[in-house]
């Protein structure tokens, strides 16, 4: 397939599909940024209505004039057309969700021809169903397909590698646990995608239960010291100042498929044509990353906002439930949201306002002995930080895009295919340093001994 595309090259690098979507067109305005330089050198807008993909496009470049960028149609109940478009290109970047009810028909065309897959999916069902039904024939085919490449869960994995790298041996963490802050110096709704998306995780719930329960268990990391305790339903975290409850995303789960993958493959992951100097600097990463416990929370400054994350999570754990509940729950998001979350898209100056947080609070011993002496408490402290601009908006894109790069320029360094986490895939890459230079800082906050 190679040595026939070197001969006949594939009209685009990549395709965006769903580019009018309200992410979408954030997608296209961080690809034009980067549009003539290698390794991206072409590009496709796909969607159901090119008008609309033409007024995208219109907004993307403003205020310069529109590129000239083809505009292809699709639709995603169309196997043919899905077909004919992987095989225009060699990097889908996916952003038409929800991904339970939109996305398997693209993932299913990318495995057939071989094609990568990138999206910005944080729904753990579809991801998991996607890793059970095309792992096996997309690492056959040679085709990628990587889910939750944007904010749903780049700065999670990369941030919880972050943190373990600064365990320097002897010491080793026990568990990272991360708080999210979201910053805005507007009021800002969110993705209503995302919120969607949660309604309809809440509704098949067992599903996901059901398929876990069907497959083989992963192997599990070996973690020094004992099992963290399950703490308070709130909590005060003085050090960085927030009030946090326990944030049922995609992050945890997705690091740890991320962390199963290492522990069967401890040098991670080979690439499809590396060489020494690469296999010799990807084994070296993976042997400073040390699995820990890992949960995500999301704070606040004050105990009121955390009783409202509370009252909205158990809102949509009821109505979610019900036919009649989710029907609510998605025609009137503004009122059973408490208006975090609207079926219009926030403004663009509500977006610059916007920012993010995410503190991993790492606890651990200063010395590996010390984890097998009984129940010993950790004794040692190290907090980390992730900080950039608008998750959904924003950050998402940048990070989607600076991992299309990746695979474009670097496709021989990484797995020639299978349905993988990015972190797996992305660690030992140049991601975090891409991400720094685009807006996206990981910082070291402290390191301190604790008493016992």
């Amino acid at each position: 397939m190679e040595e026939n595309q070197e001969r006949n090259p594939l009209p685009y690098d990549l395709i965006i599909l769903g580019a009018s979507g309200y992410t979408g067109k954030y997608v296209v305005k961080e690809a034009l940024r980067f549009l003539d330089h290698p390794p991206l050198k072409t590009l496709a807008l796909a969607g159901r209505n090119p008008t609309k993909l033409t007024q995208t496009l219109r907004w993307a470049s403003h205020p310069n004039p529109p590129l000239r960028i083809p505009v292809l149609t699709f639709n995603t109940s169309d196997a043919q057309s899905l077909l004919s478009l992987c095989q225009q290109t060699k990097l889908v970047l996916n952003c038409v969700g929800p991904f339970r009810l939109y996305g398997e028909p693209v993932v299913a065309a990318c495995v057939e021809t071989g094609c990568d897959y990138l999206d910005i999916c944080g729904e753990p069902e579809f991801m998991e169903r996607m890793e059970a039904k095309y792992g096996e024939k997309a690492a056959e085919k040679g085709s990628l397909i990587i889910s939750a490449c944007g904010f749903d869960s780049v700065p999670a994995e990369l941030g919880l590698m972050f943190n373990s790298r600064q365990w320097v041996e002897p010491a080793v963490p026990n568990r990272v646990e991360a708080y999210l802050s979201l910053e805005s110096e507007k009021r800002i709704a969110g993705n209503f995608g995302t919120y969607e998306s949660a309604v309809l995780g809440v509704a098949n719930a067992e599903s996901l239960q059901e398929l876990r329960r069907s497959r083989p268990r992963r192997a599990r990391p070996v973690i020094p010291g004992p099992t963290p305790p399950k703490g308070p339903l709130i909590e005060y975290q003085k050090k960085i100042g927030v009030w946090a409850v326990k944030l049922p995303s995609a992050d945890s789960i997705v690091v740890r498929r991320t962390l199963a993958s290492l522990t069967e493959n401890p040098g991670g992951l080979p690439g499809v044509n590396e060489s020494v100097e690469q296999i010799e600097k990807r084994e070296a990463f993976w042997s400073t990353v040390k699995p820990a416990y890992f949960g995500v929370k999301i704070g606040s400054k004050s105990v009121l906002g955390v009783l409202r994350f509370i009252t909205v999570g158990v809102i949509m754990g009821l109505l979610g439930k019900t036919a009649v509940g989710r029907w609510l729950l998605l025609n009137f998001p503004a009122i059973f949201s408490l208006g975090w979350f609207r079926k219009k898209g926030p403004s663009d100056d509500e977006v610059r306002s916007a920012s993010f947080k995410m503190w991993f609070v790492g606890h651990g011993f200063s010395n590996g002995s010390l984890a097998s002496q009984g129940n010993r408490k950790p004794d040692m402290e190290i907090i980390t930080r992730v900080m950039g601009p608008e998750i959904g908006y924003l950050t998402t894109p940048i990070i989607l895009l600076q991992c299309a790069l990746i695979l474009l320029s670097q496709r021989e360094n990484l797995p020639r295919g299978g349905v993988l986490t990015p972190g797996i895939v992305f660690g030992p890459t140049d991601l975090q340093e891409r991400l720094q230079e685009n807006g996206i800082s990981f910082d070291v906050i402290s390191k301190t001994a604790l008493s016992q």
